[in-house]
């Protein structure tokens, strides 16, 4: 009888980085796959499933305005043992630090069902920083059996919080994965063109009021300084967001403010970009591999590969270094030659098939 297993979406960056997991998943043949939706982005979801080619099979539905997080960790964590205890999965899947997958381990750990961790062992070592992705991190990697780790430096995170060693794998990143399998699909479906040379993201919960203002100032500075540069803004949906940029933002000349794009046209839209200022994850990944410089807007980062190799740098949201550290790569071109030579740290497109093998691999050693 194959082995039932629950892969867990809660927001639109965990359907990019489980979609690879799901899809190897069901390619193998060895396993039951069931897809279960949180409900945190619902609306942001469906498009990415479908351009990746997958459906919920159940959806949660946690989502209220303006809970807390003890609400939704309350609501989360009934919803997860009443599936869990009804569905019986033999292994349950989830990616990240985001309190859907906190509370899918715990509740797991509540029901005695083995817990796999996607993307383990990043760490900014500051339990507040960020809030509360950190804690979250930390206590996954405790609650899982099998932590696959996108880097050596998060492998080796892992071993030394005493993680048992045969649950450890070092996978790559599978952000690259759905990268590759993304790049494919658009050479044969191109999408839509911006016109920018500045993509910026901000949305983070350490940069809501003002670190944002300090980000939307500095941005403003920018377009004084190089009134020929247009920034193009995907706004978050988040009224902390959204009612702190568009005020000072919008309708600005140099500035385009959009809609969340879907994930196609934002891997576009980064091809297309010749500078990124973000805080986004996934996007400190991807920039990399497209050969993009990115400016992390920032104070600390659990992604700290791409900064080692030069490709990244941490400004934080202080206005003047943004700027200042900005207006130097767009006017130095051997500052920005170096920058932009590109890399790819965090994997090279195979991440998923490591997670296939090395879950065919758990179970034999658990005959």
């Amino acid at each position: 009888m194959k082995k039932k297993l629950i892969c867990i979406v809660g927001t639109r960056p965990e359907v990019i980085k489980m979609a690879p997991v799901i899809r190897a998943l069901r390619d193998s043949g060895q396993f039951d796959v069931e897809v279960l939706g949180s409900g945190q982005h619902r609306d942001m979801l469906r498009p990415l499933l479908d351009w990746f080619e997958l459906k919920l099979d159940r959806d949660l539905d946690v989502m209220t305005n303006n809970q807390s997080l003890g609400e939704l960790t309350a609501r989360l964590m009934q919803a997860f043992d009443r599936c869990f205890g009804e569905a019986r999965p033999d292994l349950v899947f989830a990616q990240g630090d985001t309190t859907t997958v906190m509370c899918a381990a715990l509740a797991c750990f509540y029901r005695g069902i083995a817990f796999a961790h996607v993307e383990a062992g990043l760490r900014t070592f500051d339990i507040k920083n960020p809030f509360p992705e950190e804690f979250n991190r930390v206590a996954v990697t405790r609650l899982a059996q099998l932590n696959f780790c996108p880097t050596e430096r998060a492998r080796a995170n892992v071993l030394a919080e005493h993680a048992a060693t045969a649950g450890v794998h070092l996978t790559g990143n599978t952000v690259i994965d759905a990268l590759q399998f993304t790049i494919d699909k658009l050479k044969r479906a191109p999408a839509r063109r911006f016109d920018h040379d500045i993509l910026l993201t901000a949305h983070r919960r350490e940069n809501f009021g003002a670190p944002l203002v300090n980000i939307c100032n500095a941005v403003l500075d920018l377009c004084r300084e190089f009134p020929g540069s247009k920034v193009l803004y995907p706004v978050h949906p988040n009224p902390n967001v959204r009612d702190t940029v568009r005020p000072l933002l919008g309708n600005h000349p140099q500035i385009e403010l959009v809609d969340p794009l879907p994930y196609p046209e934002l891997v576009a839209a980064m091809q297309q970009a010749r500078l990124i200022l973000t805080d986004s994850g996934g996007i400190q990944e991807e920039a990399p591999a497209l050969a993009k410089p990115v400016l992390v807007l920032r104070e600390v980062t659990e992604r700290p590969e791409a900064v080692d190799l030069g490709v990244a740098r941490i400004v934080g949201t202080a206005r003047d270094n943004i700027v200042k550290t900005a207006s130097h790569l767009l006017r130095d071109a051997s500052a920005y030659k170096q920058m932009a030579r590109g890399g790819s740290p965090y994997g090279d497109g195979h991440a998923a098939g490591r997670i296939v093998a090395a879950v065919e691999q758990y179970w034999v050693q658990a005959r």
